[in-house]
C-alpha cells in the first residue's frame, strides 16, 4: 500500500465531501449536525473499554477518529482549518504542557504534573483573569461536570479535608431535603425548593464519590447496571404471567429474592 493509513483515511473523507462526486449524506453534515454522533461514538468507546474487548475497542477508536477527521474536513471546506492544523495544535500543546519531559521543569509526581498543567493552562489565557472552572464544559453530563468542578475547586484549596467531612455535608443536604419533603404545602415554589435541595444533595454525593476514589458517573452507572441485572431476572421470574398484575407485596418479595439470588450485598431496595 503506497499511502500511509492515516493519509488514506483523510483522502477517503475528502472524497466523501467532494461537492461533485461525494456522498449526499456526508455533504449535508455540519459541526452542529454531527454533535450527537460524536457523543454516541464516545459512549460506545467507553462500553468497549469496560468490556475489555480489544477488537471492539480498535473499531470504536476508529469511529471516534472518523468524527475528528470529518469535523476537520467540514472546517476545511469552509476555509477555517484542516486536520493538519488540528494535529499541529495538539502536538504543540502536549509539548508546552509537559515541560518536565520536553523542558527543564521538574515534576516527579502525578500531582505535580497536574499542578503544572493547570498553571500553564491558566497562563495561556491572555484576555484577563479566568476562573479555574472555565475549563469545565457546561455541555458535559451533570454527574461528570460535578466531579470536575469539585476537582477544579480543590486546585484553589476549596475542598473538604476528608471523606468524613464530605459525608457530613451529604447528611446535611439530606436533612434539608427531608425538611422540604415534610412540608404539607405543595405549591410551585415548594416543588422548586425541593428540586433545589435535591440538586444540592446530588452535588454533595458526587463529591463524596470523588473522595471515595471514584466518580459519580461511574458509581451511578454501576447502580444502573445492578438494577438492570436484577430487573431482567425479576421479569423472567413471572414466566407467562403479567408482571403488571402483581401486587406491590409480591413485587417486593420477588425483588428481594432476586437480590439474594444474584448475591448482591446492597441492602437497600431499589424499588
Amino acid at each position: 500500500m503506497s499511502e500511509k493509513p492515516f493519509e488514506r483515511f483523510v483522502g477517503i473523507i475528502r472524497e466523501l465531501r467532494d461537492p461533485e462526486t461525494g456522498c449526499p449524506w456526508d455533504l449535508k453534515q455540519t459541526h452542529v449536525s454531527l454533535k450527537p454522533y460524536m457523543i454516541e461514538e464516545a459512549y460506545e468507546l467507553l462500553d468497549a473499554i469496560e468490556r475489555e474487548d480489544d477488537e471492539e475497542l480498535c473499531g470504536e477508536l476508529g469511529d471516534v477518529l472518523l468524527q475528528v477527521v470529518l469535523h476537520a474536513q467540514v472546517a476545511k471546506d469552509r476555509n477555517a482549518f484542516a486536520i493538519d492544523d488540528v494535529i499541529e495544535r495538539i502536538a504543540d500543546k502536549m509539548v508546552r504542557r509537559h515541560p518536565h519531559v520536553f523542558g527543564d521543569v521538574k515534576a516527579e509526581t502525578a500531582e505535580q504534573v497536574i499542578r503544572n498543567w493547570t498553571e500553564i493552562k491558566q497562563s495561556e489565557k491572555a484576555d484577563g483573569p479566568k476562573s479555574v472552572l472555565d475549563g469545565v464544559p457546561k455541555s458535559m453530563p451533570a454527574a461528570a461536570r460535578a466531579h470536575q468542578m469539585g476537582l477544579k475547586a480543590g486546585q484553589k484549596n476549596f475542598d473538604w479535608r476528608s471523606a468524613a467531612d464530605v459525608w457530613s455535608k451529604v447528611d446535611e443536604e439530606f436533612h434539608e431535603l427531608q425538611h422540604e419533603m415534610q412540608t404539607a404545602e405543595d405549591s410551585q415554589n415548594v416543588r422548586k425548593q425541593r428540586l433545589h435541595e435535591l440538586g444540592d444533595l446530588m452535588f454533595a454525593s458526587a463529591q463524596l464519590a470523588r473522595w471515595l476514589g471514584s466518580d459519580a458517573e461511574s458509581v451511578l452507572k454501576s447502580a444502573c447496571d445492578r438494577f438492570e441485572s436484577r430487573f431482567r431476572v425479576l421479569e423472567t421470574s413471572f414466566g407467562e404471567r403479567s408482571m403488571a398484575d402483581a401486587s406491590d407485596e409480591e413485587l417486593e418479595q420477588k425483588w428481594q429474592e432476586v437480590k439474594a439470588q444474584l448475591a448482591n450485598p446492597t441492602g437497600k431496595s431499589l424499588k
